[in-house]
């Protein structure tokens, strides 16, 4: 939830969900002075139906001027993940969730091309190759569309999907479209930045996941990490270590922000990690 900050609303939520009998096993708060903003996150167990929880919240806001989300974490986000051809960031994320170190539903992918078909299959996962031009694009967005609305997809995953989202798409799925991409930008754009990287001698390589918004590689940032290189790697060196950053990266904010643990504070994000 957030609010405008003010004296006592910790009192009023944590009272709100005492009076309710629920028990609070986790909670984590932030102050934004600049903004006067309050943000909180409160993860409880309760006796009650979520209708009864959803309605006393809903009573509560306007008092505070609240905006508040209420999720059961027992239900696993539902993921539509689009790549193009490089697969590392799907492999991890597949991986990941059969093995359950990402509590979450990975109900379809979708890309422009066809290369990764027998990776996500092996998973048991439909795949859906749907090419783009740009005389198609605004068709096979909709075509993507129907498919989030098909397999109802909570989340939109980039996992390397090397197309620009248009602004309608964009706008159509505002705060749950996730994207992953190198932190060399705005430095080294356009075809093997790695290569360029290393013709520049850097030092630092690393990895930027964030939301999607129609201000290209511009949304709100979730995560980054970054990895020290030297003169002695290569640029496949680079582009190798990149690729296990990016993983890292994509799946830390893909878990934040399944547990509902990432919230929006106008161009940037509170997050709220366990």
């Amino acid at each position: 939830m957030s609010c405008p900050d003010r004296p006592g609303v910790v009192a009023a939520v944590s009272g709100l969900l005492a009076g309710k009998g629920c028990n609070i096993t986790e909670s984590q708060q932030f102050g934004d002075a600049a903004a006067e903003r309050f943000f909180m996150r409160v993860q409880f167990s309760s006796p009650l139906p979520d209708t009864e929880l959803r309605a006393a919240f809903a009573a509560l806001a306007p008092e505070l001027g609240m905006d508040f989300k209420l999720r059961d974490v027992s239900v696993k986000p539902r993921v539509l993940v689009m790549v193009s051809k490089f697969g590392h960031c799907l492999n991890d994320l597949l991986y990941r969730t059969r093995s359950g170190l990402l509590d979450i539903e990975i109900v379809a992918v979708v890309s422009n091309h066809p290369d990764l078909r027998p990776l996500t299959q092996s998973y048991g996962i439909d795949y859906h190759h749907l090419p783009v031009t740009p005389e198609t694009k605004a068709k096979q967005e909709q075509e993507v569309l129907t498919l989030v609305g098909h397999y109802q997809a909570d989340l939109v995953v980039l996992a390397r999907y090397m197309q620009v989202l248009s602004e309608d798409l964009c706008a159509k799925l505002a705060g749950n479209v996730i994207n992953i991409h190198h932190s060399f930008l705005p430095s080294f754009k356009g075809a093997k930045p790695y290569h360029q990287a290393h013709s520049r001698g850097v030092k630092l390589i690393g990895a930027t996941a964030h939301y999607v918004t129609p201000d290209l590689d511009e949304g709100p940032i979730i995560e980054q990490e970054v990895a020290r290189v030297n003169h002695t790697h290569s640029a496949d060196d680079l582009a190798a270590i990149g690729r296990d950053v990016e993983c890292q990266v994509l799946a830390r904010a893909v878990r934040w922000h399944s547990e509902q643990r990432v919230l929006l504070d106008g161009h940037k994000t509170i997050v709220f990690p366990r």
